[in-house]
């Protein structure tokens, strides 16, 4: 490999919009994200998979599948 090419890495600070801090390395020192496992609903629970429009079901009756198959 080539020396001196590849970027030195760091320690950097990663800062969501929620306040939580996480330290991680990086070759940049300071990072700010929107959203982290902490507040994204995803991975807090708050969020569900719904099916809006009952796409499940029509696709069942276009098909004429059962739910026992």
């Amino acid at each position: 490999m080539k020396s001196d090419i590849h970027p030195e890495n760091m320690d950097c600070v990663i800062t969501c919009a929620c306040g939580a801090t996480y330290k991680t390395l990086s070759i940049k020192s300071k990072m700010r994200v929107d959203v982290c496992a902490k507040c994204h609903p995803f991975y807090t629970g708050e969020q569900s998979i719904i099916d809006t429009a009952g796409r499940v079901e029509s696709f069942r009756r276009r098909y004429g599948l059962t739910s026992d198959s």
